[in-house]
């Protein structure tokens, strides 16, 4: 049976899946918001999510494809606190929960790096109908990357690179992940495959999910080959293992995990 794929709908994950509806004896592809892929793992509806770093606490059986992930090492540009007060003066928040990890992202680095204490409010992602109700607004993926007329005029704090000032490592935002012994040999050997064919492809990509749209697929393609990494390295799993640490201390969870990988054989 093909290995059940739950993959992420946004742009920056395309890179990850290019070429994988190819594969129809090796995966079965499905794509929904983060959260969802998170759940779908859990509910053992898919076998390997491309799940939010943060979802890795949920099973202490998970193991990560190594090598592989969506990250930051400086700005990201797609996951963003749009706000209309300086940071210091933030006292409350809408969140766009489609990602538990952007939202504890931004709850870290309230408590950690800009020392205020916001009320949190979650929301659907509409920025305007946010920033009605409250003096800032966390918008994530294509939503953040694309705000365009309704954004001016706002304080655009991007949550990518306020980490690396904070820590001075990448931060990671999501990663294959599965329970032990799903992933079979050569499965994740065919996802690295996957991944680099997808990055020598970016133009391809960013055309191909901006038809007819030259400026936003030229945004697209900046963003694919400048913002985000795809890299799951040493400098990741530091970054990884702090941003747990600081989930720990900051009180959003109750215990640091161990991470553990599939094996390269």
């Amino acid at each position: 049976m093909p290995l059940r794929l739950g993959a992420v709908s946004y742009l920056n994950s395309r890179p990850l899946v290019f070429g994988l509806d190819r594969l129809h004896d090796q995966f079965d592809v499905r794509f929904d918001v983060p959260s969802r892929c998170a759940t779908l793992l859990h509910e053992n509806t898919v076998d390997l999510g491309l799940i939010p770093s943060i979802e890795y606490l949920h099973d202490p059986d998970y193991r990560i494809v190594p090598g592989v992930a969506i990250a930051s090492d400086g700005p990201v540009a797609s996951v963003t606190l749009f706000s209309r007060r300086q940071a210091s003066e933030i006292r409350t928040v809408a969140l766009d929960t489609s990602s538990r990890t952007s939202v504890a992202l931004l709850k870290i680095l309230c408590a950690r790096w800009f020392d205020i204490r916001p009320t949190f409010v979650p929301m659907s992602p509409d920025l305007s109908g946010m920033l009605a109700t409250c003096d800032a607004a966390l918008v994530i993926g294509d939503n953040a990357l694309f705000a365009g007329d309704e954004s001016a005029g706002l304080e655009r704090i991007d949550l990518g690179e306020e980490w690396i000032g904070m820590t001075g490592l990448p931060f990671v935002y999501a990663f294959w992940a599965g329970r032990a012994g799903v992933v079979r040999p050569g499965d994740a050997a065919a996802l690295r495959r996957a991944r680099d064919e997808g990055l020598s492809s970016i133009p391809a990509i960013a055309t191909q999910s901006f038809p007819g749209e030259p400026a936003r697929a030229a945004i697209a393609g900046r963003y694919l080959r400048d913002n985000i990494k795809y890299d799951l390295g040493e400098r990741e799993e530091a970054g990884l293992r702090r941003f747990y640490e600081l989930a720990l201390e900051t009180g959003l969870v109750e215990k640091s995990p161990t991470i553990g990988f599939y094996s390269e054989d």
